[in-house]
């Protein structure tokens, strides 16, 4: 009880202190959907708060971050139409099947992500494509990423790319990181 409780004192806190110093200053930094969703889902609050291990400033920063990078993404209005016909169907990024524990598989063929700025964008799109269609399907059921380097060259290895998907789970999407 006592952990319920604290829990729930944690979200409240970190929701009233990221819309005083975060949201009222400049509301038109962040999504407003983002901006709502944070004050009435309280998981979404409690999977920040466990990866900052429930320190609220660390959690605010994290929550700014983030909340950033999914307005400049255009996260909430990613579609199947706003990804090129091209980078779906060639199938180097998808979610199919489980694992041994019931956890999702997250797939990226590397051998379809040669380095090439003119496409980075769209690459990471589908990859917050993927997540967010994910997160607002699971709701906080973790993945388990699987690279898969068959047929893979050196050409393929682009470390910003594996930088950025990394990244995805540390600030953008936390908790949903099985393995």
């Amino acid at each position: 009880q006592y952990h319920a409780q604290n829990k729930a004192k944690l979200i409240s806190e970190t929701r009233r202190r990221f819309e005083a110093e975060y949201v009222t200053d400049k509301p038109d930094k962040y999504d407003p959907r983002d901006v709502e969703r944070l004050q009435q889902d309280d998981n979404w609050v409690e999977s920040y708060l466990l990866w900052r291990h429930s320190i609220v400033d660390e959690t605010l920063k994290m929550l700014d971050e983030s909340f950033q990078w999914r307005k400049e993404m255009s996260v909430n209005d990613l579609t199947e139409s706003s990804i090129p016909r091209w980078l779906l169907e060639i199938g180097g990024i998808y979610l199919h099947g489980y694992d041994k524990e019931g956890n999702k598989l997250f797939w990226i063929r590397v051998k379809y992500h040669v380095k090439d700025h003119k496409t980075m964008l769209d690459k990471k799109k589908l990859i917050a494509f993927w997540l967010e269609r994910y997160a607002k399907r699971e709701n906080g059921k973790p993945v388990t990423v699987m690279f898969d380097l068959s047929e893979t060259g050196i050409n393929s290895i682009d470390m910003d790319f594996v930088r950025f998907i990394i990244n995805c789970f540390k600030v953008y999407y936390p908790k949903y990181l099985c393995k």
